[in-house]
């Protein structure tokens, strides 16, 4: 079994800090950790330079702008992507694709994409988000489904000679028998003679033929 398909219950000879290693280590391979990452690093850059005030000695540089409630809606929506392909994967192909779109638009909306910051960690997070796929299932635990399946599944039950269910099978199958001697034959269809009727044939054919006239 792989460590993505591990269980998050600690073992006995697992310490805590193993532990969370270990269910880091599931939780990041089961979803696109580093795209969602990316995304939210690249929000960050956006939403914070259209608010951000510089002193330069006693001179305070202010670069807030028009676009300024623009850009915090990017940056807010580059990290629910982020957070939304990390605890929701089923939708990680559009979260990528919007966070590219969203990384484009920051060029001309948010300084040039938070001065450049934001742009390649965005388009990053986007393709790997959309890129991403979940890993295949060791053949190992298929093999041990497949076995528990068949394992679970009832057997046909052979009544055992002497019982009565057996003597119920033996006499069923007897009629059965029985009904196919007895069945009439087809108009036209050559039927089979059974050992009696063709010896008593036989002796009829013996007969004197005066006797049969």
């Amino acid at each position: 079994m792989s460590s993505a398909l591990a269980s998050f219950r600690p073992a006995e000879h697992e310490n805590p800090v193993q532990w969370l290693r270990r269910v880091f280590r599931t939780f990041r391979r089961t979803r696109p950790y580093y795209g969602g990452l990316l995304a939210m690093i690249a929000g960050v850059p956006i939403m914070y330079f259209p608010y951000a005030k510089l002193s330069l000695g006693g001179m305070t540089v202010a670069m807030a702008t028009t676009a300024g409630a623009g850009s915090l809606i990017i940056g807010v929506l580059l990290i629910v992507l982020g957070l939304t392909a990390w605890f929701q994967p089923t939708v990680r192909v559009f979260a990528g694709v919007a966070t590219t779109l969203l990384t484009l638009v920051s060029i001309p909306v948010s300084n040039l994409a938070g001065f450049g910051l934001a742009l390649l960690p965005g388009l990053i997070g986007g393709g790997l988000m959309a890129s991403w796929a979940p890993l295949p299932e060791p053949k190992a635990a298929k093999t041990a489904v497949a076995a528990s399946v068949a394992a679970e599944a009832p057997a046909a039950e052979v009544p055992a000679p002497g019982t009565p269910a057996s003597e119920a099978a033996v006499g069923e199958s007897a009629v059965v028998v029985e009904n196919v001697a007895t069945e009439p034959a087809a108009a036209g269809a050559p039927t089979a003679k059974l050992p009696a009727q063709a010896a008593s044939n036989e002796q009829a054919a013996a007969v004197d033929p005066k006797e049969a006239r």
